[in-house]
């Protein structure tokens, strides 16, 4: 093992890459995100794996209330966002049902109103990030556990070290965010991570897919449960810095989020097909 974090994520990904590489072709493209020939076949694409994203979320307990949203660009305009209708439950939300919201707030495409906190928070991340394309936000037992407690996850785990040096601690709760201003606080405070617990309030995780950016929220969550079961039976023990980093460089790949997310597309489009509607 080399002695530097760089290094030593360069030395796993070389690793990776030899393995993949002597998987036959068909093997390797199902490792690999999906390309699409037209707007209409990703604009699908993406409001499908938003939909799972609400029946996913709606599985694992993440539904509280109207709180939480979870938000995809718009592939053609991307000052457009695909977004769920205000009060739905998330195991009802079909393709059919989201909203197509501008930066505005205006409903372009939907029957329903929008969450007034959807469109603070994410409309404002949305523009401050062009290179991402999913938000996700929600009321989760965990994060918001953890959120109370107004400090940056640990690496105690593998999972936790995808968050490693790419999570920010938003501090500056003020009750519910229902303005556009309070929204860029938000965005500024999250820079150029990948997501950022907000104290007293939550997590929300961002990513250059829909289906890493709901994989991270997942993921967070977890990492926020395992920390507070290890901190209540005693004292975790943090990996080093060095490997901390080295991990993040592979669990924390953009790709690597991507990939997570299949086996839950897996289950929950078998579980659900109704999503599709």
């Amino acid at each position: 093992m080399t002695g530097n974090g760089a290094d030593r994520a360069r030395e796993i990904e070389q690793h990776l890459n030899t393995y993949i590489e002597a998987m036959p072709e068909a093997h390797q493209a199902l490792l690999r995100p999906p390309t699409f020939n037209s707007f209409e076949e990703e604009r699908l694409h993406r409001k499908q794996m938003l939909a799972g994203a609400f029946r996913i979320f709606d599985k694992f307990g993440f539904s509280d209330g109207v709180a939480g949203h979870i938000t995809a660009r718009d592939p053609e305009y991307p000052d457009r966002f695909w977004v769920n209708p205000l009060a739905m439950h998330f195991g009802r939300i079909s393709v059919s049902d989201l909203l197509l919201v501008n930066h505005a707030g205006d409903v372009l495409e939907g029957d329903f109103p929008v969450n007034p906190a959807a469109f603070a928070i994410h409309s404002r991340i949305h523009m401050a990030r062009p290179e991402i394309t999913a938000v996700a936000h929600a009321h989760s037992v965990h994060g918001r556990s953890w959120s109370s407690l107004g400090r940056h996850l640990d690496p105690i785990t593998q999972d936790a070290c995808a968050f490693f040096k790419d999570h920010v601690l938003f501090d500056g709760y003020d009750g519910p965010a229902v303005t556009v201003e309070e929204g860029d606080e938000v965005a500024r405070t999250l820079g150029t991570a990948k997501a950022a617990i907000l104290k007293n309030h939550g997590l929300l995780t961002v990513g250059h897919s829909v289906e890493a950016c709901v994989w991270w929220y997942v993921s967070m969550e977890r990492s926020c449960h395992a920390q507070l079961m290890a901190e209540a039976a005693g004292r975790p023990t943090l990996i080093p810095d060095e490997i901390a980093l080295a991990t993040q460089g592979i669990q924390g790949n953009p790709d690597i989020g991507w990939f997570n997310f299949l086996p839950l597309w897996e289950m929950i489009s078998n579980e659900k097909p109704d999503l599709f509607d």
